[in-house]
């Protein structure tokens, strides 16, 4: 178990992320990734992009970071992205109220809570400002939008804003992005990212930041035609907490798996059952809960310290038919895993099913076509309503305003065709409402025949944070332990995430050894597997080295390897520091067994010869 000072000692001192522009004071909520930390980063990328791209068949784009004004204009990011703010009348510290209100009671997800009701929670639990210590009741607090603005070209520019998300550069390219896929539904689009909010208090390392890297798919469905694969994920289990769950604690009136009614716990359930159930009520998105189960397990996330939540109503995005988090437990403090409350829990994946409000909104202030057309099996006979107003009419009567008027007619007679059986017909344009006799409007039906239809596709998003996943897996994989009478901290971190497969060392400095881990660097750097050559210090410390950044195995080149038993080496384990003696012609693909197929390392004692010893003094 670690706790965050251990895991930020940790990471600064082995090259994980430490603050950046340190050199320069630093400014919170930026931070670099040292050498492990980019490895390990790179190393989830990679997973998340053959798990949720190849695998599921989906194409990847790289899309800019900064987009012009009209592109979340459109998105709704410049009216509603916003944190509450709360500034200290003492010391001018901003800080962000439902945070500091979490932090000073049990209140769970007050960022859902509307603002006077956080208002009166300061003045209730008495909250301070955590700079200066003055008491925040009766402060205001305000929306605060988290985008960077910033300007596109010389002087003043075009204005523009980095994205808060990487979705947006998605939904804006849809339409060249469906060609592309032939258009046909359904499909799906990821992109993995920088993304950038002005945070108010960034906090808590790289689980807060004001620059971060997001994995997302967009999966653009037909609402009425396109299924998930269930099936793939049916029997998969998965720890739910669902909205009714989480209020206060009263019980649920969904069914629990086992046929017991809630009781403010957690609901387990397979994918099967909580869509059965009713608990997850997108199928599309409880596939994708299924998916993502499998994945972080995969990656070596402790499935004990990890859970899915639903966004209660305050929280849930206005457009979004429903919506779950994946979190994780990274404090190491929870004493009862079966208690929600327990625990430092952090988001670090969102799954929502989005309907058609993203490709809409682009469609209504964008210049291009958000539908995919989709073409019938047999041409259909349907009948539509047909507005053909008299231009020679409109054009005397209102002037420049007179194709506006007409479009308004026809959009009219496409929702509403009973609005033109009286003798006038009411359209409003640019605010105002305008009357246009009937006979003018020349509405009739007419029997069309039609080929197909055009869709508006809705939208499955699952949307990871790649920078928590690296912190959980560092707080899930931190582990201490004493060996040859010596404490030991270690990262049990999977192979397929860890920065470094395996360490080489020279048992002492001595030019036959150090020629022969040469030549074992060489071969296995060839063989494709990551290498650290470590020669400084005894080996004990560069045991301990590999062990705290996570490097699963290690081979040592000893006096054997030269002079005994000519051509071997030794192989170590990380997490048990268990040995084998293993030759050097079989090294390659000893490791590769290990590391890349999965296999126990006690496979490796049973074929080769054990070593007795974890050495830790040359």
């Amino acid at each position: 178990m670690s706790d965050a000072r251990a895991i930020t000692e940790l990471a600064k001192r082995r090259g994980f992320f430490f603050g950046a522009n340190e050199a320069y004071g630093g400014v919170a909520g930026f931070y670099t990734f040292g050498p492990e930390g980019a490895a390990l980063k790179r190393n989830v990328e990679s997973a998340w992009r053959d798990r949720f791209t190849v695998r599921e068949g989906n194409d990847e784009i790289e899309a800019p970071t900064i987009a012009p004004e009209p592109v979340f204009e459109a998105s709704g990011h410049l009216d509603g992205f916003d944190d509450m703010l709360v500034e200290c009348g003492e010391c001018g510290e901003s800080h962000r109220a439902d945070h500091l209100i979490e932090d000073a009671s049990d209140v769970e997800e007050a960022e859902s809570l509307p603002i006077p009701e956080v208002e009166d929670l300061v003045a209730e639990y008495e909250v301070a400002c955590p700079s200066c210590g003055a008491p925040l009741a009766g402060r205001s607090i305000e929306e605060f939008n988290l985008m960077f603005e910033t300007a596109i070209g010389p002087g003043s520019g075009q204005r523009g804003f980095l994205r808060p998300e990487t979705a947006q550069g998605i939904f804006v390219e849809f339409p060249r992005l469906k060609e592309y896929a032939r258009n046909t539904l359904p499909f799906g689009i990821t992109q993995i990212g920088r993304a950038y909010r002005n945070e108010i208090s960034p906090r808590k390392g790289i689980v807060r930041t004001r620059e971060f890297t997001q994995a997302e798919l967009e999966q653009f469905v037909d609402p009425d035609d396109d299924d998930p694969p269930l099936e793939r994920v049916a029997d998969v289990s998965l720890r739910l907490y669902p909205a009714p769950e989480q209020e206060d604690g009263e019980g649920s009136e969904i069914p629990r798996a086992t046929g017991e009614a809630g009781d403010g716990g957690y609901v387990e359930a397979t994918v099967a059952e909580a869509v059965e159930e009713g608990i997850v009520t997108s199928e599309w998105v409880a596939y994708y809960l299924g998916v993502a189960r499998e994945w972080y397990e995969r990656i070596g996330v402790d499935m004990d310290r990890f859970r899915f939540r639903q966004h209660l109503a305050g929280e849930r995005a206005h457009y979004a038919a429903d919506c779950w988090d994946a979190e994780s437990e990274v404090g190491g403090a929870a004493d009862d895993p079966e208690d929600p409350t327990d625990g430092d829990w952090i988001e670090i994946a969102g799954f929502a099913s989005r309907g058609d409000y993203d490709l809409s909104k682009h469609a209504e202030h964008g210049d291009d076509d958000f539908t995919v057309f989709e073409q019938y099996d047999d041409p259909r006979t349907v009948e539509r309503a047909v507005v053909d107003p008299d231009m020679s009419v409109l054009g005397p009567e209102f002037g420049g305003r007179a194709g506006d008027v007409a479009d308004a007619l026809r959009d009219l007679a496409e929702r509403d065709p009973d609005a033109f059986e009286g003798e006038t017909v009411t359209v409003a344009v640019d605010g105002e409402d305008v009357t246009v006799e009937s006979e003018v409007a020349n509405f009739r039906i007419e029997e069309q025949t039609e080929a197909g239809e055009h869709v508006t596709p809705y939208v499955i998003e699952p949307s990871f944070g790649v920078d928590r996943t690296v912190y959980t897996l560092i707080a899930h994989a931190y582990g201490h332990d004493e060996v040859d009478g010596e404490e030991r901290t270690y990262l049990s971190l999977s192979p397929e995430v860890a920065p470094t497969d395996v360490a080489v060392f020279p048992l002492v400095s001595d030019d036959a050894l150090e020629a022969l881990a040469d030549e074992v660097v060489a071969d296995l750097r060839r063989a494709g597997l990551s290498v650290a050559h470590d020669d400084s210090g005894n080996i004990g410390r560069r045991y301990r080295r590999q062990d705290e950044v996570g490097t699963p195995l290690s081979v040592t080149v000893d006096h054997e390897s030269v002079e005994s038993e000519p051509g071997t080496v030794t192989v170590r384990d990380r997490d048990t520091t268990a040995q084998v003696r293993v030759p050097v012609d079989d090294l390659a693909a000893a490791l590769e067994s290990v590391l890349e197929s999965g296999e126990s390392f006690d496979r490796l004692l049973e074929r080769y010869d054990p070593v007795d010893t974890d050495v830790t003094r040359s």
